[in-house]
């Protein structure tokens, strides 16, 4: 019987070629088989998922945020009124110092028209005074320095300060002010000094 014939080298590479072709070509079919990813959904999935308790967090730190802020503008609000109204009423007082110094002044020139002059001489020094006190007076009195009013007037403690109290006589009120021993003054609406009077009890 005759021996098989040997498949020579040649035949062998050949075959070897064909059957690298066809895997190649089956690797190529699977990999035009399989699906593509998706790359923006694969980027939406590496994006972090907050939790609940995370947002809640959030939730929490945003309205603290906000309460701060609405706190400061509510204290910002605050101290612009509070320096509207000083500064209002730095300007409805202003010269309250001054007013307050002059006072003593007044009393004196008071005090001196209240001497008898006993011959022409000072007659027309009383008369210098007289007209000093007048224009002094008038000064205050454009500049809303007015006198209280206090004889015959109820008993005010806001405005009258009581040194002395004498039991009510006929045609008297208790509780009113018969007599005055200094008077008081008020600039617009504050006191700068109270009466000092005399109150029937």
């Amino acid at each position: 019987m005759a021996d098989k014939q040997q498949p020579s080298t040649d035949d062998q590479t050949a075959t070897k070629d064909a059957a690298q072709q066809s895997t190649g070509k089956a690797k190529d079919v699977q990999a035009k088989d399989q699906p593509k990813t998706d790359s923006k959904a694969a980027t939406e999935a590496d994006k972090p998922v907050a939790t609940a308790a995370e947002v809640a967090a959030l939730k929490q730190k945003a309205s603290d945020f906000e309460d701060k802020y609405l706190r400061a503008e509510a204290e910002v609000q605050n101290m612009q009124t509070r320096f509207q109204k000083e500064q209002a009423t730095l300007i409805k007082y202003d010269g309250q110092q001054l007013a307050k110094d002059v006072l003593p002044v007044i009393d004196n020139l008071e005090r001196a028209l209240a001497v008898d002059a006993t011959d022409d001489a000072a007659a027309q020094l009383q008369k210098g005074v007289q007209m000093t006190y007048d224009h002094l007076e008038d000064a205050l009195k454009r500049n809303h320095v007015t006198e209280i009013a206090a004889i015959g007037q109820k008993f005010d403690p806001t405005q009258h300060q009581a040194v002395q109290s004498v039991p009510v006589e006929d045609g008297q009120t208790a509780d009113t002010v018969v007599k005055v021993l200094q008077k008081g003054y008020l600039l617009k609406d504050r006191v700068l000094r109270p009466a000092m009077v005399v109150v029937a009890q």
